[in-house]
């Protein structure tokens, strides 16, 4: 997991290098980050009916928590 200080740097190193890339290459770098999103929502749904489904873990969590706390997940691990 990336400090805050850590992922700016990077974010700002990644904003400079698009600075002058091709728009193809735009396209393609949009079109890919799109694609890993879906693949991380894809996993957090996965891993979210498994743990419900654990009989252990079977209790009542409000979607709106559940959701919450996916995107604090998501938060740490962007980087």
């Amino acid at each position: 997991m990336k400090t805050e200080q850590e992922r700016q740097e990077i974010i700002n190193a990644i904003n400079a290098i698009l600075q002058y890339a091709y728009d193809s290459t735009l396209d393609e770098i949009y079109a890919l980050l799109k694609r890993i999103e879906a693949q991380e929502d894809e996993n957090d749904l996965k891993a979210y009916h498994a743990a419900k489904s654990d009989v252990e873990n079977n209790i009542t969590i409000p979607w709106k928590d559940i959701k919450k706390e996916i995107a604090n997940e998501r938060k740490k691990d962007v980087a």
